[in-house]
């Protein structure tokens, strides 16, 4: 037998939350094969297996918290027997034996309980599945509860499931339900465990600690829920909880060991039932006009904690100034229009991304301390000669920052295709943590959902990042060769530049800014770049 612990599958990452189990027990595994997809610091990874074997146990739950350190999984490794195993399987045959030879019912419940130990004494609505098979219900949209198991101890096999999906696919009332009910799967490009977080912390709030308003409201049970960031509980009280939807770190403890709260299954079910209660209370009062809930409350961890540290930590480290400009950007989009047909040929989408990009990687060659950074631990000031721009992306998971090496040494083509690939992983929940760090300026482009003017805030520990405003068509006074001035509708881009403080003086952020415009204004120039 041998343990696995939770590797640091990033930089000095102190937890990861145990996103999904690619392998049961029982599945043969190899050297370097993913067993499980553990999500730390924005990027969702993949756990491989050290051994060549057969896995014997899986000591977390899909969803879990878990330290680095902690053991996650067993193995049985090649040429190491697994005693228990063979004595297990040698109970099942001699029990399934004695049911096909005893004809009266009370031999066979009692050799169905020997197959299956774990149907003695279980919860009602307790469900038996492997983790593959209930990833595939989140998948397919199947309340694994409604599930007949037809596996041995009426387990529930992927055939069941699909046979579930198949027959609810004409979308009457009960497909509509399981799909209300179904815990929320981390799926790619999605809101990942957040979005999972989300939807199950309403869940929970909406019964717990939501507050209706009118008759209805002010009848419905109130159920008291606990707030612990840590619980102790049987591997069997986890998979209740995940099977009836419930956070165990709410459900109030009645026991304790080790001076930490412990939770039974029957506290478990109790609190189930009591917030179903609750919901059926709030569904009632929508029903006659309420406005049901009027707040529900999520945990606050996962990707958001972690972008909420990382903000909490650049604004009260380094003293924010921001500098807003216009520039008129009519002979990039018209430049830009010009070499589409010639992207789009070699199967790239051309943005304006790739040109500012080339124009911001200029203008930190003629101001070099904007490319810097302050070492707080070390107090020193570092220069750095070379241009990893980072793009701020918005995902359904949080903002992501990819980082683009190198800038300098690519392409206009290079650097759409890279940004547009980089961007596209970190939305689908593929990307590395390499391929997020690194940045020594960041882009963020607020245009895209119709904003100007913004206030970004630094990705520590750089000292700028530039905001991208809505390119839009506003009147403009131009000067033609002659001196004669005229009024023109012309195309205009906001830019807004945060930067340290410490490092970076006003004078010195405005003539960034500057050098940037003229770059962004004869777009030109960037072809001696």
């Amino acid at each position: 037998m041998r343990e696995f612990k939770l590797p640091d599958v990033g930089e000095g990452v102190a937890e990861g939350e145990l996103v999904s189990w690619l392998v049961e027990p029982g599945d043969t595994v190899s050297e370097d094969q993913p067993v499980a997809e553990v999500e730390t610091d924005k990027a969702l990874v993949e756990v491989p297996s050290p051994y060549n074997g057969t896995v014997a146990e899986l000591r977390a739950e899909e969803g879990e918290m878990v330290p680095v350190g902690d053991v996650i999984i067993t193995f049985n490794v090649e040429g190491e027997a697994d005693a228990a195993e063979e004595a297990s399987a040698e109970t099942e045959t001699e029990a399934d034996a004695d049911q096909a030879e005893t004809a009266d019912s009370s031999s066979t419940d009692s050799a169905d309980a020997a197959a299956d130990p774990e149907s003695v004494d279980v919860p009602e609505g307790r469900v038996f599945a492997p983790p593959r098979v209930r990833k595939l219900a989140r998948e397919q949209g199947v309340d694994i509860s409604t599930v007949q198991g037809s596996g041995p101890g009426d387990r529930i096999t992927e055939g069941d499931v699909e046979a579930a999906a198949g027959g609810s696919s004409d979308g009457g009332a009960e497909s509509a339900e399981a799909a209300e009910t179904a815990p929320a799967e981390p799926t790619e490009g999605t809101g990942g465990v957040d979005a999972a977080a989300g939807a199950h912390g309403e869940t929970e709030s909406g019964a717990g600690t939501g507050t209706g308003t009118g008759a209805n409201a002010s009848s419905a049970p109130s159920v008291e829920s606990a707030d612990r960031d840590r619980t102790l509980a049987a591997p069997a009280t986890r998979r209740v909880a995940e099977e009836q939807g419930v956070d165990i770190n709410a459900v109030p403890a009645t026991e304790e060991r080790d001076g930490e709260a412990f939770v039974t299954p029957e506290a478990v079910m109790e609190y189930a039932e009591a917030q179903q209660r609750a919901q059926e209370a709030d569904a009632a009062a929508v029903a006659t006009g309420e406005t049901g809930p009027r707040e529900t409350r999520e945990p606050f961890k996962g990707v958001r904690k972690t972008i909420a540290n990382a903000m909490e930590r650049s604004k009260y480290t380094a003293p924010h100034v921001t500098h807003h400009d216009e520039v008129d950007v009519t002979k990039l989009v018209e430049t830009r229009e010009r070499l589409k047909p010639t992207a789009e040929e070699q199967g790239i989408r051309l943005t304006y991304m790739p040109f500012i990009m080339k124009a911001v990687v200029a203008a930190l060659k003629e101001f070099p301390e904007m490319n810097a950074m302050i070492d707080d631990e070390n107090q020193e000031i570092v220069h750095r000669n070379y241009y990893n721009i980072g793009v701020a992306a918005a995902t359904d998971a949080g903002l992501m920052v990819p980082v683009v090496e190198d800038a300098d040494h690519k392409g206009m083509l290079q650097l759409s295709s890279e940004t547009d690939e980089l961007v596209t992983k970190a939305r689908e929940r593929t990307i590395s943590p390499d391929e997020l760090r690194g940045s020594t300026f960041t882009i963020t482009n607020i245009g895209g959902i119709g904003g100007e003017y913004a206030t970004p805030i630094l990705n520590y520990p750089e000292a700028g990042i530039l905001a991208v405003g809505e390119i839009k068509r506003k009147p403009r006074v131009v000067t033609d060769d002659e001196g004669n001035e005229s009024i023109e509708p012309r195309s205009v881009m906001t830019l807004s530049l945060s930067f340290d403080h410490r490092l970076i003086d006003g004078a010195e952020g405005a003539a960034f800014t500057n050098e940037v415009m003229q770059y962004l204004e004869n777009p030109e120039l960037l072809l001696l770049e």
